[in-house]
């Protein structure tokens, strides 16, 4: 299926994307995890890091191979797995909902993720810090089908499946502003978690976030030339043997889906899925969705370059994460902003 640019159109499916752009991403996302995981209060040699992950004579031994296989390396890896479902989740919905300025929380899934993880944290009488991960997970899931129940105009005008996310997710907020003022003792847990953290990575949330946020990237990155038909109007793409409301079910629910498993593994990271597929397209001048894997490995790039920041700028105190991507993304949102209201001027 291919779609060539008319007269008076913006480029729909722009020509097939080339590969070397996804083979020079990829090379980041190395360049970048090596760099990571070499620096911080104790320095690794580059080389012994290669050696060890390759398993050749003259690794790392001793506590700066723990350091490494235990701590840094696990930690590198999810923020390149939260980072690759944060850029992917909100390239995908820029595109279901035909707005530049959608992120993968739009839905009311950050609120929901918030007031999960917020009732796990100071439900009283019992310890659940433990499971809030799943308390997390499943909140951001709950608003997102309390969305589209609310919407029953969804399949007719995705804007109404917004609006209803934007509702659910201030009902959410308000919920969970309530808590925390009944638990004042557990405010700052809970702040530290919504402004996003790393600190809780390990192989073990690196094993169980990696199987849902890969399933879900791998199903948007299969329906990804499909994904170009929703630019167009629901006629054109019926025309193309297209079925837009099926495929926008099929998007919305995966992309929540690793929005979902992300900030459960995280907490609540901003800006990743604005500045990333703004990056990426603005870059390579293709507004397609035939980059998603390679605005999935800069998302991933991204983050970890956001994570490497967080733990050196202020070392031996740490940053939260989200603090480093808002610094980096609201500015950037900005001139989004500005771009599209001269647009439709």
């Amino acid at each position: 299926m291919k779609i060539l640019k008319s007269k008076g159109t913006e480029s729909v499916l722009a020509p097939i994307w080339n590969w070397k752009i996804t083979a020079f991403a990829a090379s980041l996302l190395f360049f970048v995890g090596i760099t990571a995981i070499s620096f911080g209060p104790v320095s690794l040699s580059f080389t012994e890091i290669i050696k060890t992950l390759f398993g050749l004579p003259g690794g790392l031994t001793g506590q700066d191979r723990t350091l490494l296989i235990d701590l840094r390396l696990p930690r590198a890896l999810l923020a390149a797995l939260v980072g690759a479902a944060l850029a992917t989740s909100g390239a995908v919905y820029q595109t279901v909902f035909r707005n530049p300025l959608a992120d993968p929380y739009l839905l009311g899934a950050a609120a929901g993720a918030g007031l999960g993880a917020t009732i796990a944290l100071t439900s009283a009488g019992a310890n659940l810090y433990s499971l809030l991960p799943i308390f997390a997970f499943f909140g951001a899931i709950l608003a997102v089908l309390v969305s589209f129940f609310i919407s029953g105009k969804f399949f007719a005008e995705p804007n109404s499946l917004l609006l209803s996310g934007i509702a659910v997710g201030s009902f959410a907020t308000a919920v969970q502003t309530y808590l925390q003022q009944r638990n004042s003792s557990s405010l700052r847990p809970v702040y530290s978690w919504i402004l996003g953290e790393l600190t809780v990575a390990n192989w073990q949330v690196v094993t169980w976030s990696s199987i849902y946020i890969l399933i879900a990237l791998t199903i948007l990155i299969t329906v990804s030339k499909q994904l170009d038909g929703l630019m167009l109007t629901d006629e054109e793409a019926y025309s193309l043997g297209i079925n837009p409301n099926k495929l926008r079910v099929i998007a919305v629910v995966a992309a929540t889906l690793a929005t979902a498993t992300a900030v459960s593994a995280s907490g609540l990271i901003g800006f990743v899925g604005i500045v990333v597929p703004h990056l990426v397209r603005g870059i390579t001048h293709r507004v397609t969705n035939r980059g998603l894997l390679t605005i999935a490995l800069v998302g991933a790039s991204f983050l970890v370059l956001a994570d490497l920041g967080a733990r050196t700028l202020l070392s031996p105190a740490e940053l939260p994460i989200g603090v480093i991507t808002a610094f980096v993304g609201a500015p950037f949102f900005l001139v989004v902003l500005r771009k599209k209201r001269l647009v439709t001027q």
